[in-house]
């Protein structure tokens, strides 16, 4: 068995197919110097609040190699050939290249950030991150600067990465600004619910610049000094680029493997691609959404995880399978909380559902009882049946959590109504008496009846 990534999904696989077999021989190439470590928490590294990169890595190379994974860190899969079942790696040390021969194949390449073709990208103190070597270098950078008050950083994008790291320099004491040409960060949410996060930013000292798309890099010496977009330039120290990621998979589409329209690799429930013997799972692959029925490419390691362990049951004579997905995702801000699940009302239309909304604004816990702060909640429902279809929370401390039961719900394809009389816990340091999630369902049940 040969794995080409040595994350996530790639060493979930590895790691269930060793617990089930003994006598397989398991070979992971991974081309940077890390394995299983916890890219999502890479922002809080950054902003000081993990102490050490080294808190971020589960298991190291040497740790899964005392389980009998043979992992080669710094080795670069080049080519895959279905034909032959081999790959082409090549040594980043020295250049050497070879074939590895396989009988199973786990694709596990993940995601690449989008880095568009402007002038002056390539600079330095601009960067993307996507792995923890990435975030090391984010976070040399910010300490070469200095404890000087005159530190600038822009990040280019407002998605879940790009508003972390924004809050990650502002901890750091940088001023920030964050730039993004859609009218408001956070595209994953409703646009009434994206200006609550805009105006959530804004209170903790980050500016913003909506509406604007980034045009170049001004440089001096090939080092950034700042972001121009269409009205201005922003002087800039160090930059990062938040604009998103698409699937890794190239090396499967040159090896004819199929590759859909989301640019993931085509795969089936039980995570096998269109060539047999080959697996892929985590970030590279579409999966499939239970609501809209499409599938889509969210990069969480939360799936890759999953699907890792279906391969590596699969791979070893098992039966296991991956349900889909029904998008829910949970950030924070500083001292707000965003959370989404199932589908935004503009996602919800488009997929072809009659939709309403309902939103309300509540308190998270009872009003008298000390700490309580607002919580906005939205709800999507399909008119006539009411079925739930998707969810929206903006609040502070206690608020995102709450987006679990909805997610439980939706992908239960329960009505609004039916969650509406859910036996939730209550006591008043954790929720008034009715929870703001069932009022936002009562109010959902009633638009949609």
């Amino acid at each position: 068995m040969v794995v080409i990534g040595g994350d996530a999904a790639g060493m979930s696989a590895a790691a269930i197919a060793r617990r089930r077999r003994d006598d397989l021989e398991i070979v992971c190439f991974e081309r940077g110097a890390f394995t299983s470590y916890a890219a999502c928490g890479i922002p809080y590294f950054v902003g000081g609040l993990v102490a050490s990169a080294d808190d971020l890595v589960a298991r190291r190379p040497e740790e899964h190699r005392a389980r009998g994974i043979d992992v080669r860190t710094g080795h670069e899969v080049l080519a895959i050939d279905p034909t032959r079942r081999t790959v082409r790696v090549r040594c980043l040390a020295d250049g050497t290249e070879a074939d590895e021969p396989f009988d199973h194949l786990v694709i596990a390449t993940g995601a690449t950030p989008t880095r568009p073709p402007l002038p002056g990208i390539e600079a330095a103190g601009i960067f993307g991150v996507q792995t923890l070597t990435d975030g090391i270098a984010v976070h040399a950078a910010v300490d070469a600067l200095g404890d000087t008050d005159s530190r600038r950083a822009v990040v280019v994008g407002g998605g879940y990465v790009g508003l972390e790291l924004a809050e990650a320099l502002v901890e750091r004491g940088l001023d920030v600004a964050v730039v993004d040409g859609a009218a408001q960060p956070m595209r994953t949410l409703d646009l009434d619910m994206g200006a609550r996060v805009a105006a959530a930013i804004e209170r903790v000292g980050v500016t913003l610049h909506l509406g604007k798309g980034v045009e170049a890099f001004e440089t001096t010496d090939g080092r950034v000094t700042g972001v121009r977009t269409e009205s201005e330039v922003l002087p800039a120290d160090l930059v990062i680029l938040g604009l998103g990621v698409r699937p890794s998979s190239a090396l499967a589409l040159d090896a004819g493997i199929a590759v859909g329209d989301t640019h993931g690799i085509v795969v089936d429930d039980h995570q096998r691609t269109s060539v047999e013997g080959i697996y892929a799972a985590g970030d590279c692959v579409e999966v499939f959404h239970r609501v809209s029925r499409r599938h889509v490419a969210i990069a969480l390691g939360t799936h890759a995880n999953k699907q890792g362990r279906v391969v590596g049951i699969n791979v070893t004579g098992g039966d296991a399978a991956f349900p889909g997905v029904v998008g829910t995702a949970i950030s924070k801000i500083c001292r707000y909380e965003i959370a989404r699940t199932g589908l935004t009302e503009s996602e919800a239309e488009d997929a072809g559902f009659d939709a309403v909304a309902a939103t309300i604004e509540g308190e998270t816990r009872a009003h008298y009882y000390p700490g309580s702060t607002a919580i906005h909640v939205k709800i999507v429902a399909q008119r006539g049946s009411g079925r739930l279809l998707g969810a929206q929370i903006v609040g502070q401390e206690g608020a995102a959590k709450r987006v679990d039961v909805l997610a439980a719900a939706i992908w239960a394809e329960m009505t609004a109504e039916e969650f509406a009389w859910l036996d939730l816990a209550y006591a008043p340091p954790f929720s008034p008496v009715w929870d703001p999630v069932l009022v936002a369902a009562r109010k959902a049940a009633a638009a949609a009846a």
